[in-house]
């Protein structure tokens, strides 16, 4: 037996009226809270990178994704309006604006060893679901939820508002609280400023001034060093970069750092 729980807000502020002024940052301040130090040292390390989603106004709420999602999917909405083609075959269409980009992905939740209610760890997403007393007009009473950033490794971040949430609870505890839950969760876009997109090629550049390579499903450790050195002799190097204790035990997501080889 299974259940779920469901909520979803309107792209507009709840409860807000056309023209009501909300509590929204300066653009100086919407870059998004730094990537906290454990996802830095994992990439650096060569372990697995969490996934987190972060308040953006109150840093210090972090849900930790002790699942990394298995997929994500994007997605943006452009209008046009087709011609009227009055007298006439064909007439171009009409640019009506764009949509922000959307993010939907589903993640696991799972407490099933330390025998603890799973809700512990997702409540804050239904939190971030809440309006934010930070986002409260002084004058009309009028607030917003908060928006959030959605940050997978060193690569990428997204800043957005939660659209909509979905919590399925899946396994319980003997005393009935739940042990397991799958969240479906979609993101609006809430800024473009200090975005940072997953590049094409993972292997295209890091911030710290070496190329980087996320492992995929299937991949081996000699194999990446051939396609990054030209020779599959190579992964003791990327191993001793890497930090890995066991080389022969990578996990897709995993990011490893190519250091040039000495010559």
């Amino acid at each position: 037996m299974d259940f779920s729980v469901t909520a979803s807000a309107s792209a507009s502020a709840q409860g807000s009226s056309p023209g009501a002024s909300l509590a929204v940052p300066s653009p100086a301040a919407l870059v998004p809270p730094s990537p906290i130090r454990s996802s830095a040292a994992a990439a650096r390390s060569g372990s697995l990178v969490k996934a987190t989603i972060t308040n953006f106004d109150m840093p210090s709420e972090i849900v930790v994704c002790y699942f990394n999602p298995k997929e994500y999917a994007y997605s943006k909405t452009n209008s046009w309006t087709p011609g009227k083609m009055v007298g006439s075959d064909f007439e171009t269409p009409k640019f009506g604006g764009s949509q922000p980009k959307s993010l939907t992905l589903d993640l696991l939740f799972d407490t099933f060893e330390v025998q603890t209610d799973v809700r512990e760890l997702t409540g804050l997403l239904w939190k971030m679901m809440k309006i934010s007393p930070l986002r409260i007009d002084a004058t009309t009473g009028v607030g917003e939820p908060p928006w959030v950033v959605f940050r997978w490794g060193l690569l990428w971040s997204f800043t957005a508002v939660i659209q909509s949430l979905t919590e399925r609870f899946t396994l319980f505890h003997p005393s009935g609280f739940p042990l397991r839950s799958a969240v479906s969760i979609q993101f609006m876009q809430a800024t473009t400023i200090g975005e940072r997109w997953p590049r094409q090629n993972p292997t295209s550049g890091s911030r710290e001034g070496f190329a980087v390579h996320q492992v995929k499903e299937g991949e081996t450790i000699d194999w990446i060093a051939y396609q990054a050195y030209g020779s599959s002799a190579a992964y003791r190097h990327l191993a001793a970069a890497n930090n890995l204790d066991d080389p022969s035990r990578l996990y897709p997501g995993q990011f490893l750092l190519l250091v040039p080889l000495r010559d």
